[in-house]
C-alpha cells in the first residue's frame, strides 16, 4: 500500500490536469472539477489507484521478476534514472528502441555486442587495432551504452512496464499490449486510461508530481524485494533444520543396530 498522503499529492501538484480542450473523455471518472479552463484531478481517486499499482508492483518484485521503467520526456528522465538505480530495475530514459519488446532477441544481440566490446577492452584485443578502428568501436560502444546500458541486465521480457506519459510513449504501450505485458502508468487528463492495466491519474508534466509517484512505486518495489529476501532466508533455515533432523533420525536408527551387533559378539564369546 502507498504511504503517500493527500496533502503530499496536493503540494506536489499531482492534481493539475491539462486544458479542457485537450482532455480525453475517458478520463471523466477521475476529474474532480474544472478551474480556469484546466481540469483538476480527484486526488482521492489518485490515492486509490496508486494503492492498486503499488500492490501490483510489490507482488511482481516479490516474485523475483523485473519491471521496466519508461520515461523519455525531459522532466522525467533524471528522476526515473536516479530512483530506479537504487532498486536495480531496468529503465529507458532515452529514445524508445522500436521493437524492444516485440523484437526482443534483436535487442539482446545489440547488448551482447556491447559486452563483446568490453571483453576486447579487457583482454588487450582493443590495443592491437588501428587508431581509426578503436575510435569507431569506442563511438559504437558509447551509442549502445546510451540507448541500452540501462537494460543490459534484462535477460528476458519484463513482467510489467511503468510508464510516465502514455501519450508520448505510445509505441511502448502498443508493444506491451500486443504481448500482454501489464502496464502501470501515470495517466494525465489528455490520455486514455483504458490502454493500461493500472492507471494512476496524475499530472505527468510537473517534475514534483512525477517524483512523488515514481518514488512511491519504487518504495513498493523495495518492500517486495525485502519480503522476497526474508522468504528466502526462512526457506534456507527450514531446509537446514530439515537436513539436521534427517541426520539425527539416521543416527538414531544406526545406534540400535550397533547395540545388537555388540550383543551378538558378547553371546559368541560366552
Amino acid at each position: 500500500m502507498s504511504k503517500v498522503t493527500f496533502e503530499q499529492l496536493l503540494e506536489a501538484g499531482v492534481h493539475f490536469g491539462h486544458l479542457r480542450r485537450k482532455w480525453n473523455p475517458a478520463m471523466a471518472p477521475y476529474i474532480f472539477m474544472e478551474k480556469n479552463g484546466i481540469h483538476i484531478i480527484d486526488l482521492y481517486k489518485t490515492m486509490a489507484k496508486l494503492d492498486e499499482a503499488c500492490n501490483a508492483a510489490r507482488q511482481i518484485a516479490k516474485s523475483g521478476r523485473k519491471i521496466l521503467f519508461v520515461a523519455t520526456k525531459k522532466q522525467a528522465k533524471d528522476i526515473v534514472a536516479d530512483k530506479v538505480k537504487a532498486i536495480n530495475m531496468p529503465y529507458v530514459t532515452e529514445r524508445w528502441p522500436g521493437g524492444m519488446l516485440t523484437n526482443f532477441p534483436t535487442i539482446r544481440k545489440a547488448i551482447k555486442k556491447m559486452t563483446t566490446i568490453d571483453q576486447m577492452l579487457n583482454d588487450g584485443t582493443f590495443d592491437n587495432l588501428s587508431k581509426r578502428e578503436r575510435l569507431q568501436i569506442h563511438r559504437k560502444r558509447q551509442k549502445l551504452e546510451k540507448n541500452l546500458g540501462s537494460i543490459a541486465d534484462l535477460n528476458r521480457l519484463p513482467a510489467a512496464l511503468f510508464i510516465v506519459d502514455i501519450s508520448k510513449e505510445h509505441i511502448a504501450v502498443r508493444e506491451a499490449r500486443r504481448l500482454g505485458i501489464p502496464i502501470i502508468a501515470m495517466v494525465d487528463t489528455n490520455s486514455d486510461p483504458n490502454l493500461v492495466d493500472f492507471p494512476i491519474p496524475a499530472n505527468d508534466d510537473a517534475s514534483n508530481s512525477i517524483a512523488i509517484i515514481v518514488g512511491t512505486i519504487v518504495d513498493a518495489i523495495k518492500e517486495g524485494l525485502e519480503e522476497r529476501k526474508v522468504e528466502k532466508e526462512n526457506t534456507s533455515q527450514e531446509s537446514e533444520q530439515k537436513t539436521e533432523s534427517e541426520q539425527t533420525q539416521t543416527e538414531n536408527k544406526e545406534k540400535p543396530v550397533a547395540k545388537k551387533t555388540a550383543a551378538r559378539k558378547t553371546k559368541k564369546e560366552i
